[in-house]
This record gives C-alpha cells, sequence and structure tokens, in this order.
C-alpha cells in the first residue's frame, strides 16, 4: 500500500462538505495533501495561527499522529476595561489527526518543518534490497557433496589418525 490512510477523513468530509447546509462543524480539522515521489512522502497541513509550539506530532507502531490544543490565554488589558463578552468563540482550539504510514516508510527517518503557517512532514522511503541471485545445483553436483562428506571424508579423517594417507 503506498497511501496514507486517514481514519478520521471519513467522517469528517462525509459530515462537512456533504450537505453543509445541514450540517455545523464546531471544530476545525486541518486540511492535508501527500504527494508520493520515488523516494519519500511528503505531508503538508495547513494550520494557520499556529506555531510550531503549538503542534505535537508522534510516531507509535507505524501510526502518525499531528495534534494540537490551543488554550485561551487571559488578556490582562480586558480586566482593565471590564469588557462584557456577547460572544466568544475563539477561546480553544484542538484537533487530532492520524495517519497510517505505508510499510515502506523508514520510522527513524522522519522530518518536521513549520513555515508560514504550513507543516511539512517529509517521510523516506525504506532502501529497496537489491535482488538476491540464487543458484541452481545440479542433482549430480548434490549426490557428489554428500557422498564426499558421507563416505570420503569420514575415510581420509580415519586414515590420516592411523598415519595412512590417501591419494585421489
Amino acid at each position: 500500500m503506498n497511501e496514507l490512510t486517514l481514519f478520521d477523513s471519513i467522517f469528517n468530509n462525509m459530515l462537512s462538505e456533504a450537505n453543509p447546509n445541514v450540517f455545523y462543524r464546531t471544530a476545525s480539522v486541518p486540511k492535508v495533501d501527500v504527494k508520493e515521489d520515488e523516494n519519500a512522502y511528503t505531508l503538508e497541513m495547513e494550520l494557520p495561527g499556529r506555531s510550531e509550539k503549538d503542534v505535537n506530532i508522534e510516531l507509535e507502531h507505524g501510526n502518525l499522529t499531528i495534534s494540537s490544543k490551543i488554550e485561551e490565554v487571559e488578556d490582562k488589558e480586558e480586566k482593565k476595561h471590564k469588557a462584557k463578552w456577547i460572544l466568544k468563540e475563539r477561546r480553544t482550539s484542538s484537533f487530532s489527526r492520524r495517519f497510517t504510514l505505508p510499510s515502506d516508510v523508514d520510522g527513524e527517518n522522519i522530518t518536521a518543518n513549520f513555515k508560514n503557517g504550513i507543516l511539512t512532514v517529509m517521510m523516506q522511503k525504506k532502501a529497496i534490497p537489491a535482488p538476491k541471485k540464487i543458484s541452481i545445483e545440479a542433482l549430480w553436483c548434490r549426490l557428489l557433496n554428500f557422498f564426499y562428506r558421507k563416505l570420503i571424508l569420514p575415510a581420509s579423517l580415519v586414515l590420516q589418525k592411523q598415519n595412512k594417507y590417501m591419494i585421489f
């Protein structure tokens, strides 16, 4: 399998994009693009308003989890003015996305960087071992080898112990 499996994509996309007039999303899930080339997979995730300090990336048993949680920071300026909020929807936000990695991903060779609100995760592929050439022995070679190991070699060892030499 050479594609990332997205566990939560089915539910997120089905509920939000199938009929946006019927369903209301209270939490946003960042959109992800994944591309593959001959040496690696590249995952790009849009994370506007977040920094690399807000994002957590974990790899466990072939599953890559990207998560983030932002808590509301109390504004001292608001306390001075004793302002009263009428509507406040941006207090906290969080998300978690899990991806099952293909078997050819090298788990020891995953890197990530964050620039301009885009998280980029590079996952190198494992080196593919070169094909191994297996030689085919003829049946007579196997028989000759068998007789040598079972008959001739033991007989020559016995003669060597008796200080007699065999000439072949």
